[in-house]
């Protein structure tokens, strides 16, 4: 608890046997009151290895609902629970947990809503092992967006994020989609709600257990940013409407 605020961390977990007790251990347990992990119908046994870390929330999907879907889970939860600040930490171990504490900070003091942990700040990206066809298309689609939205992020692509109530209570997140655009959607969404939106620099580790989309589900995801920026515009516009802008 930071400022009598509860922190809760979200875990949308899929396969993460191998990592999630590495992540898990790194959490700072003298802020956060509380992990939730959702699994999405994991092949391995990521739920017994959560079980043995004495996590108390786990949500076990019965069908896989994809990444969107699993975060709906996890903030779904996190409300339930009564948090007043949730932080999105994947248990891969490509995000450090240890940013956790600057993250909850600038979200309890009333600085912003919104904390992204952003890989492009700095070095943290290419230094990490991100693929440089990666890296060009991060800053390709993250210039396209900062044009169409009038804003000014280093990236819109990083899962690192940390979130006040109050915004998951505006956006209406459940509208979404349930495959990886979710994120650039909420993103979407809480620009066009009238938040700010914070960035401090990540450090990230590309790794064989580390999770990572193909090329198909990244050729996807590209033309849903593409979507979802010229839906933000025409919406500021006037000239069309979408339900993922309605308010909650």
């Amino acid at each position: 608890m930071v400022n009598g605020k509860k922190v809760i961390v979200v875990l949308p977990a899929y396969n993460a046997s191998k990592t999630l007790k590495i992540t898990y251990n790194e959490i700072d347990f003298s802020i956060v009151d509380d992990v939730i992990l959702v699994d999405d119908l994991s092949k391995d046994d990521t739920v017994e290895v959560g079980k043995k870390l004495g996590i108390k929330h786990i949500v076990v999907h019965e069908q896989n609902k994809g990444y969107g879907g699993n975060q709906k889970s996890c903030y779904n939860k996190a409300l339930e629970l009564g948090a007043d600040i949730v932080i999105m930490l994947h248990p891969d171990y490509q995000y450090t947990p240890k940013l956790i504490p600057a993250m909850t900070h600038l979200l309890a003091s009333g600085l912003y809503h919104v904390v992204l942990g952003s890989r492009i700040l700095g070095k943290g990206a290419l230094k990490g092992g991100m693929p440089l066809v990666k890296w060009i298309a991060n800053r390709g689609l993250t210039l396209f967006q900062n044009i169409l939205m009038n804003a000014k992020l280093s990236e819109y692509h990083t899962g690192y994020r940390a979130f006040t109530r109050e915004v998951l209570e505006s956006v209406n997140y459940n509208a979404n989609s349930d495959n990886f655009v979710f994120d650039n959607q909420m993103l979407a969404q809480i620009w066009y709600a009238g938040y700010e939106i914070s960035e401090i620099t990540c450090p990230t580790k590309y790794f064989d257990d580390a999770s990572s989309i193909n090329f198909k589900n990244s050729s996807v995801y590209g033309i849903g940013v593409l979507k979802t920026s010229l839906q933000y515009r025409l919406q500021k516009w006037g000239v069309a409407k979408n339900k993922i802008f309605q308010a909650r």
